[in-house]
């Protein structure tokens, strides 16, 4: 006879910063599609590159909506894959920020709530929710 552990209830800070990568995750997907779509627009040279940009933002939007589910699962790698992709696109709105001659608001936007959900993630009590149990 197996008894099942406790379920854990998942802190609303985890579930915040769920909802943030969800957000993410399917305005990157919408990105790509719009990237995709304006493939129409440019040189006969260039569409290959443009879409080959618009199915890697789509792609990339899809891997960040499975690393949503994963985090909503309370899973360490899904924290680990989003701290990892979300830290890489913190750095690019940082330089896009420095290096463009007006105020960027969309990758200040961006970089807030990317921020944010890394902190809900990694600060207590979201940190505990991906603490390892072992058995007694």
């Amino acid at each position: 006879m197996t008894t099942q552990a406790p379920a854990r209830r998942r802190p609303a800070t985890v579930t915040a910063a769920v909802v943030v990568v969800y957000i993410a995750a399917f305005l990157n997907v919408g990105l790509g599609i719009l990237v995709m779509l304006s493939r129409y627009q440019v040189d006969a040279a260039e569409v290959l590159w443009v879409s080959l940009l618009g199915a890697a933002i789509i792609l990339l939007g899809l891997l960040t909506l499975g690393l949503a589910s994963g985090l909503a699962r309370g899973s360490r790698l899904a924290r680990l894959g989003i701290t990892v992709y979300f830290g890489a696109l913190i750095v690019l709105h940082v330089l896009s920020i420095v290096t463009t001659d007006g105020w960027d608001w969309s990758s200040m936007i961006q970089l807030a709530l990317q921020s944010a959900a890394l902190l809900l993630v990694w600060t207590p009590p979201g940190s505990r929710h991906f603490a390892r149990v072992d058995a007694a």
